[in-house]
């Protein structure tokens, strides 16, 4: 690939998703790229990227930006997590919520849906204790293609051996063929739409509780610094963020503080852990 080829979607990239490519990523680039010039017809990168320089297609450019963002994810990913949304953050925010009796939960860079219904699974366990209350999941990501197929609910068999409990996958899902479709009950609590981390988060509303791991790895620091405090305006005192192992705040904004003895936590502030214990 030319040098200022690469350049170019490289920049591309990054002002409409915030992913940061070095040079020694090239292979990626063109790996990945490849298939969306063949669509379009082309013979190869250099004429997509003439393309893109002299015609702005946004049809074009989002096929670009979808193949190149990475769509990694599983069920109950990393485990942890998902023990402490259920032992701690969960029991936590019901009691500070016990007045309005509603939660809202959003699953940030949601790829396929994985994680979002990893959380209803675990609300649909804690149905008896929720009675009577409104949770609602929200997931979002850039990808068309991945809204649609979160929707959908739909998962090969070997999405669904990756970290889903074979309890969960007898109780929760249909077979159809060789796919997995979860089941209509929980794709009802959770609503998926197509949104942009680097845009005006404002209209999504309010969240007591976001997951946004494995996202910032991607970006540079004023990139993960722009998101988190965006992150910030859209949740109260007390919320919980979710950030992934390798990422953190410490050094990129001060907005959110560590919860002191839970890794991968953070909040505002107003969130103790205190007294808690996670298994």
């Amino acid at each position: 690939m030319r040098v200022e080829d690469f350049d170019m979607f490289s920049t591309l990239l990054k002002q409409r998703s915030g992913l940061v490519l070095t040079r020694d990523k090239a292979y990626l680039l063109e790996s990945r790229l490849m298939p969306v010039a063949r669509k379009w017809n082309m013979k190869g990168l250099e004429e997509l990227a003439t393309t893109v320089r002299t015609r702005k297609d946004e049809a074009l450019l989002r096929d670009i930006t979808e193949a190149m963002t990475t769509n990694e994810s599983s069920f109950f990913r990393d485990q942890k997590p998902f023990d402490q949304f259920r032992q701690l953050v969960l029991p936590k925010l019901m009691e500070a919520r016990a007045a309005k009796r509603s939660l809202r939960i959003w699953s940030a860079a949601c790829s396929s849906g994985q994680e979002a219904y990893s959380l209803s699974m675990i609300l649909n366990d804690e149905a008896a204790k929720l009675a009577g209350w409104r949770i609602e999941i929200v997931g979002t990501d850039i990808s068309a293609e991945m809204v649609e197929r979160a929707k959908a609910g739909i998962y090969t068999q070997f999405e669904v051996q990756r970290g889903l409990p074979i309890t969960m996958l007898v109780k929760h899902f249909k077979q159809n063929g060789d796919k997995w479709q979860i089941s209509q009950q929980l794709r009802q609590m959770a609503s998926f739409r197509e949104w942009n981390l680097l845009g005006d988060l404002s209209a999504l509303g309010q969240f007591d509780i976001v997951f946004c791991r494995n996202v910032l790895i991607y970006f540079d620091q004023p990139t993960k610094a722009k998101v988190l405090e965006s992150i910030s305006r859209q949740m109260p005192q007390d919320g919980v963020l979710y950030l992934g192992g390798a990422e953190t705040v410490l050094g990129i904004t001060d907005k959110f503080k560590p919860v002191e003895g839970q890794r991968g936590l953070y909040s505002l502030g107003g969130f103790s852990a205190a007294g808690a214990k996670v298994a």
